[in-house]
């Protein structure tokens, strides 16, 4: 009993969160894809975002994540397919895009990371 005791006593402290970190929960990848790339032309990224996300989060996360200027956001919501595979069902998962417009003069080179 007091080995059980001891072992929760001792549990680890929980990690430091900072102030980044909610706005890399928020961008989950970018969208690489030919429709996406044609954006680019017109001083625009694509990014795949949490579902729950709203407009202000995703503009407040891609400013302070790559230091650039946002003009708009656009989102879109992808729902998952039913899909067939040897006989058996499967099921893609929904997903969330969002279009985001730059103002004139940033850029995002989405090759490089952060």
């Amino acid at each position: 009993m007091s080995a059980a005791k001891a072992k929760t006593a001792t549990k680890k402290p929980s990690t430091v969160v900072t102030d980044l970190t909610p706005h890399y929960a928020v961008i989950l990848s970018p969208v690489i894809t030919e429709k996406a790339t044609n954006g680019s032309q017109h001083n625009q990224v694509t990014f795949r975002v949490l579902r729950a996300a709203t407009k202000p989060q995703i503009r407040t996360a891609v400013e302070n994540l790559f230091k650039v200027k946002v003009k708009a956001v656009n989102t879109h919501n992808r729902r998952g397919k039913t899909k067939r595979f040897k006989g058996r069902i499967g099921y893609r998962s929904d997903v969330k895009f969002a279009v985001i417009t730059l103002a004139e003069g940033s850029r995002i080179d989405v090759t490089t990371g952060l």
